[in-house]
């Protein structure tokens, strides 16, 4: 079987593009050590909406994103943007993430 290498989170809490939605619930996944399949068949999607995903196409339909998400143990976060230096300062401090954006 295929070893599962995990990949970190993406540095900034910031989602501005599918791309880095698809980075971090990539990271979510290969840190639980599932494979595409074997996250694809527990979430109940097909493989080719999380490979979609994951590559940030943005095609895909918010629902199955949050089904996901939310399959992989991520919250995501809804705030205005007046206060996201704040809360990705606040995150940083959380996480001890590096504060690089």
């Amino acid at each position: 079987m295929k070893r599962v290498v995990p990949t970190p989170f993406p540095a900034d809490p910031c989602v501005d593009s599918p791309v880095t939605l698809g980075q971090a619930i990539r990271s979510a996944r290969t840190q639980a050590g599932l494979r595409q399949e074997d996250a694809a068949l527990s979430i109940g999607v097909a493989l080719q909406t999380l490979v979609d995903i994951e590559a940030g196409k943005p095609g895909v339909s918010i629902g199955k994103i949050l089904q996901v998400a939310r399959g992989l143990g991520i919250s995501l976060f809804v705030l205005p943007q007046s206060q996201r230096d704040i809360a990705r300062r606040r995150l940083t401090d959380l996480t001890g993430a590096s504060d690089e954006a």
